[in-house]
């Protein structure tokens, strides 16, 4: 369809800054590093995505995003924006992995597809409005005072779940749960996430057994991403249910973990899928295997967020949502997308396509390329 060729691709890098530093057993990040892509085709259409690289997690940067961007605008220019399939084969032809940059490409084609099919993405995924998405709230990894402070000023704030990061040692998660539960209560929804901190079977299994007595909904990757072999020993001996985060990647890590009656949940992201295409793929196998899925991200703004919620809606097997990094923001450079109303719900407009833009004014600052 000549009016849907892909005629040119930008590129952007989005720096932004956070309220405070954001921790986790990875390390810190003190400030957003995102790469914002607009592909137009010759009718006019400009389809947004965006990604958020993490170097520990998916081995990218907004430097490499950049740089291999410019190889995917090469290949896919002049190729039919609505060919999904055959653009996502062109860029997976072109370099192995570098999903965090093939998701914002990925979200912007759905956006193009969305807009010319007058359907918003999570219709085009199979989903429907029937689900009501509310987003945790993260308390970063810390002295134990002030997560409990952090924590009971989110419990005040009408979350309908705490999201707490862990992985140093069982000492010091203990003493920082325990603080958390002396000021929120034992009742209200914790959920925690180590992001492999923990390394070791063992020394994961003996973290999540102290940790039991304290009611906590689920606990995301405890051990290294490796050791995947091993998952399956820690979810049996675990008090708290696991979910698979850094393991489980595409649909090939979905798969494998299923078959390795691993875990019994999965954490699904975008920059991990590649986008959307691969991502409903994770979906689709977890529903099947009968699991409870979590749609997150890493630090994109309500742009990227918005991706997420058009995916958390395409599938009933997705109860969990992690959508709040853009609450960590101190600007906001998104026009229309979800909007984040009281306690943490989150409402997504019903428009075609992704319905979120970069605002121009933040795009006319930053480093670009246009191919």
């Amino acid at each position: 369809m000549p009016g849907t060729t892909i005629q040119t691709i930008e590129l952007y890098k989005l720096y932004l800054p956070l309220k405070e530093p954001f921790v986790i057993s990875l390390g810190p990040i003190h400030e957003v590093q995102n790469v914002v892509v607009i592909i137009r085709t010759a009718d006019g259409c400009a389809g947004y995505g965006e990604c958020s690289p993490y170097m520990s997690i998916n081995g990218e940067s907004i430097d490499t995003c950049f740089i291999v961007g410019q190889y995917f605008a090469k290949v896919l220019k002049g190729k039919d924006a609505l060919h999904i399939e055959n653009c996502m084969q062109l860029m997976d032809a072109t370099i192995y992995g570098n999903s965090s940059i093939k998701s914002a490409f990925d979200i912007a084609l759905h956006d193009i597809v969305g807009q010319h099919s007058n359907t918003p993405i999570y219709k085009l995924l199979g989903g429907t409005v029937n689900k009501k998405l509310e987003t945790d709230m993260t308390v970063s990894i810390g002295d134990p005072q002030k997560m409990r402070a952090d924590a009971i000023k989110f419990a005040e704030q009408g979350f309908s779940a705490i999201k707490v990061k862990l992985g140093e040692n069982k000492e010091k998660d203990v003493e920082r749960i325990r603080a958390i539960r002396d000021g929120i209560g034992s009742s209200y929804p914790l959920r925690i996430d180590a992001n492999q901190g923990w390394k070791t079977p063992d020394n994961a299994i003996a973290v999540l057994q102290a940790l039991g007595e304290f009611g906590i909904e689920h606990c995301e990757e405890p051990i290294s991403r490796h050791l995947f072999m091993d998952l399956a020993r820690v979810s049996a001996a675990s008090p708290i249910p696991i979910m698979a985060d850094e393991s489980c990647g595409d649909d090939h890590d979905a798969e494998r973990l299923i078959r390795l009656k691993a875990c019994p949940m999965f954490n699904i992201k975008l920059g991990k899928t590649s986008g959307f295409y691969k991502g409903i793929k994770v979906a689709r196998l977890g529903a099947a295997a009968g699991m409870h899925m979590q749609v997150g991200g890493f630090m994109e703004s309500r742009l990227g967020m918005t991706a997420a919620a058009h995916l958390a809606l395409a599938n009933d097997h997705i109860t969990h949502c992690d959508f709040d990094t853009p609450l960590m923001y101190r600007e906001d450079p998104v026009i229309g997308g979800i909007r984040y109303m009281e306690k943490g719900v989150i409402e997504l407009p019903d428009a075609p396509g992704l319905g979120a833009v970069i605002d121009d004014s933040y795009l006319q600052k930053a480093e670009k390329v246009i191919i």
